[in-house]
Parts: structure tokens; sequence; C-alpha cells
């Protein structure tokens, strides 16, 4: 049974108990029924969620790994200039100016 299909059998349960012509032994398959059915809607839920939250974490990952290979490639960028820096700092007009 779907999500849909359970929710909409509720709905009947429900318009069916708002009436008052309900017996007592109606009443108590009703309600066993009705339990039945949150239950399966609430699994679906929960299955549901841990789901979207794999989606996520896993999104999430390919995100810090981009951020760690981006901050990778900055941190050497940065080394090379302070490299070309130092060598540089014997020339004719002071540290850090290449003529």
């Amino acid at each position: 049974m779907t999500y849909r299909e359970a929710i909409e059998e509720l709905e009947t349960i429900l318009r069916a108990l708002e009436t008052d012509a309900v017996d007592v032994d109606d009443l108590t398959i009703r309600v066993e029924r009705s339990a039945e059915l949150i239950k399966l809607c609430r699994h679906k839920l929960r299955h549901a969620e841990a789901s979207l939250d794999r989606v996520f974490d896993t999104l999430d990952d390919e995100d810090d790994e981009d951020d760690r290979d981006g901050a990778d490639g900055d941190e050497s960028e940065e080394a090379e200039a302070e490299d070309e820096d130092e060598e540089n700092d014997d020339l004719p007009g002071g540290p850090g100016r290449s003529w």
C-alpha cells in the first residue's frame, strides 16, 4: 500500500467516524485499522526521511571534498608566490620586486 492510499483510507475512516451512525463494533474495527494505517504512514515517512538524509549527506560530502581540493590548490599557489618573493629579495628594488 502506498502512503497516498493509506492517507485516503484514513480520510475515509475519519469521515465515517464523524457521523453519529457508527456502532461500537464498527468503531473498534475502524480505530484498529486507523492505527495500522498510521503506523504504516509513520514508517514510510521515516524511511523517506532517512533516504533524503543519505542523499543530502552525500551532497555535503562532495562539497567538503571540493572545498578541500580547492583549499589545497590555493595553499600551493600561495606557497609558490612566497617562494618567488624570497627569490626576488636579493634583486634591486627590494623584497618582492622583480626587474
